[in-house]
C-alpha cells in the first residue's frame, strides 16, 4: 500500500525550514529554493503547499505564534492554579522576553519578520491576529485584577496591555542587541508591573 502523507506535517515542515532561515540569516533574500533545500525537499513540493512566498511567510508565523502560544501556556500553568490574573500578566510577557535559549529563537525569529515587514510593507495588507490576541489577553487580566481591586481602577486595559507589549518587545530587542542582559530585562518589566497593580495584591514573582 502507498504511505499515507500527513500534510500538514509537511506543511509545519517546510514552514519549519523558513523559520530556522529567518532566526539565522534574516528573511530579506530567503527564496523558495532556498527553503526547499534547507527542508530538503524539492522546490515543486513547496510551491504545493505554499503556492506563493507571501502564503509561506503567513502561514510560518502563525506556526511561530503556536510556538509562542505554547511557551506562554507552560509558563503559566507552572504559577499554580488558579493563577492570579497579574501572575497570567507577568507569566505572558516573562515568557516572550528572550531569557533562555528557546526564548532568544522565538524572539530573533519574530525580529526577522519585522525586519521583513520594513521592507515590504505590502505584507501587512494581509493582517496578522496574533498581537492582538495577546493584548486581549492581557487586557482581559488587567480588567479582572480591577475587578478584584489588585489593579489601579483609573488605568486603561487595552492602552496599558499594548504599552506592556510594546515594553516587552523594545526590552526583548534591547537583550538581541547586547544593550542589557535578561536579568536587566526582567527588573525592568517587574518595576512597571508593580506601578500597575495595587501594592497590596500578592503575585506570584516571575
Amino acid at each position: 500500500m502507498p504511505k499515507r502523507v500527513d500534510h500538514d506535517q509537511r506543511r509545519r515542515h517546510i514552514a519549519g525550514a523558513l523559520l530556522r532561515i529567518a532566526e539565522q540569516r534574516g528573511l530579506q533574500h530567503a527564496s523558495m529554493r532556498e527553503v526547499a533545500a534547507a527542508a530538503e525537499v524539492s522546490v515543486r513540493l513547496v510551491q504545493y503547499y505554499f503556492h506563493t512566498k507571501d502564503e509561506l511567510l503567513l502561514a510560518s508565523l502563525g506556526y511561530l505564534a503556536e510556538e509562542l502560544g505554547a511557551r506562554v501556556a507552560r509558563r503559566i500553568a507552572a504559577l499554580g492554579s488558579p493563577p492570579t490574573p497579574r501572575d497570567v500578566v507577568s507569566g505572558t510577557l516573562t515568557a516572550i522576553l528572550p531569557t533562555d535559549p528557546e526564548s532568544v529563537r522565538l524572539t530573533r525569529t519574530y525580529a526577522a519578520f519585522y525586519s521583513l515587514v520594513l521592507a515590504e510593507p505590502d505584507l501587512t495588507r494581509h493582517g496578522a491576529p496574533h498581537p492582538d490576541l495577546l493584548e486581549r489577553l492581557l487586557a482581559n487580566q488587567l480588567r479582572a485584577a480591577q475587578q478584584a481591586g489588585a489593579a489601579h481602577a483609573e488605568l486603561d486595559p487595552g492602552l496599558t496591555a499594548a504599552g506592556l507589549l510594546a515594553l516587552t518587545n523594545g526590552l526583548g530587542s534591547s537583550v538581541l542587541g547586547g544593550q542589557r542582559d535578561a536579568e536587566a530585562a526582567l527588573r525592568i518589566l517587574t518595576y512597571h508591573l508593580d506601578r500597575l497593580f495595587a501594592p497590596s495584591a500578592g503575585h506570584t514573582p516571575p
